[in-house]
């Protein structure tokens, strides 16, 4: 069951680096709402309440209801800016969409099966993550909160692709369109492993080169 994120809003007519710097000291964190054929909206939030909802993986792929002076719309969470020592929220925008309207997000993937497909369980392999996110295009109905991407019967030496995942319905990869059929996700063998199986690939030409300077001797 998808969660339903509420945002808080209210509008502010001050503009500017001072104006912002006022309402961080108030608790509150300066922010924009675009889009959806209306003027762009400068708004404040509650930082506590947006620290709350960052916390949560789906706040970031969900659309969201942002209640402003009385009224409410459909957003999501376009862009976040953090300070760079605290981490904490320092400005947010948030675009409204139209259901009508093709939607571009980022998703996350949430990767399932690892500890029990054949390469990483009897292959000794391990899981190389390529990707932890990808961007798709869809209407805002049909917006996935995550990308699941099974592992289970990978095997040593085997990747998952773009291509290969399984979408939605109504929803596109944006890679796949300029073909971009990246690697999710792969297992391979530890760099130790390999390296320890090549000594033994060469014994044999060493103990042939020994032979042959015996031979040289006699």
């Amino acid at each position: 069951m998808k969660e339903n994120f509420v945002v808080i809003a209210e509008s502010r007519a001050d503009q500017g680096k001072g104006a912002s710097r006022r309402l961080r000291r108030e608790g509150k964190i300066p922010a924009i709402v675009y889009g959806g054929g209306e003027t762009p909206t400068s708004v404040s939030l509650s930082a506590n309440e947006m620290a709350k909802h960052l916390k949560v993986e789906a706040f970031y792929s969900h659309l969201l209801t942002l209640k402003l002076d009385g009224t409410e719309q459909q957003v999501v969470l376009k862009d976040l800016q953090r300070h760079p020592v605290s981490g904490y929220a320092t400005h947010a925008d948030f675009q409204r969409v139209q259901a009508d309207k093709l939607l571009r997000m980022h998703v996350p993937l949430h990767f399932k099966g690892e500890t029990v497909a054949p390469g990483v369980k009897t292959g000794g392999g391990i899981v190389e993550h390529h990707l932890n996110q990808v961007e798709v295009e869809c209407l805002p109905k049909d917006l996935p909160e995550y990308i699941e991407v099974d592992l289970s019967s990978m095997q040593v030496n085997e990747s998952i692709h773009l291509s290969e995942l399984t979408l939605p319905q109504g929803v596109t990869l944006l890679e796949l369109k300029h073909d971009n059929d990246q690697s999710v996700v792969s297992i391979h063998l530890p760099r130790a492993a390999i390296e320890e199986e090549a000594p033994a690939a060469d014994a044999p030409a060493e103990g042939a080169a020994a032979d042959a300077k015996k031979e040289e001797k006699k």
